[in-house]
């Protein structure tokens, strides 16, 4: 037993013994401090406007809306739309019961983030959303209009996309 004791202390000491101390040159003075760096000229800030962007890597800035088919204007609903707050619409949505649509509160533009996931058609350019009275705009994400929905009932939506395309959203 007291052999183990003994191997123990030694491979402690040993590990020990490989220690250094490194980190602090304790042969300097105390009050040896490291030279100051030299400051480097800073040019004036000039104020003014800046030129237009004439970059084709942007994207375009928002167009007004067209008007939907059917004779429908995008702020039309039915005279049963039920009053819709932005908080309630965060979340995940069925969309025509075969594709998912995500809203959340983090802005973008005028709007919030949004997006969709398995659709096809205008809803795959997503890219944001905003409530407007008691309807929901859809929105690309260079903030053009793409269709609208209105609340019919809890957790359900009715609406269409710019081109007629009916858009129906549950949970």
């Amino acid at each position: 037993m007291q052999l183990r004791y003994a191997m123990t202390g030694l491979v402690v000491a040993l590990a020990l013994a490989g220690c250094d101390r490194t980190a602090y040159n304790y042969n300097s003075s105390p009050n040896s401090m490291p030279t100051p760096l030299t400051a480097q000229p800073v040019p004036s800030v000039q104020g003014g406007q800046l030129p237009p962007v004439n970059n084709p890597s942007f994207p375009a800035a928002p167009t007004t809306t067209a008007p939907m088919q059917g004779g429908a204007q995008p702020g039309a609903m039915t005279a049963n739309a039920l009053d819709v707050t932005k908080e309630s619409m965060v979340g995940s949505w069925r969309v025509n019961g075969s594709c998912d649509m995500f809203l959340t509160l983090t802005n973008l533009g005028s709007g919030s983030r949004g997006g969709t996931r398995g659709c096809v058609g205008e809803l795959t350019a997503m890219g944001s959303w905003e409530v407007a009275g008691k309807q929901v705009l859809l929105k690309d994400r260079s903030g053009n209009q793409l269709g609208s929905v209105y609340k019919t009932a809890d957790n359900r939506f009715e609406g269409q996309t710019s081109t007629g395309q009916q858009i129906s959203l549950s949970r």
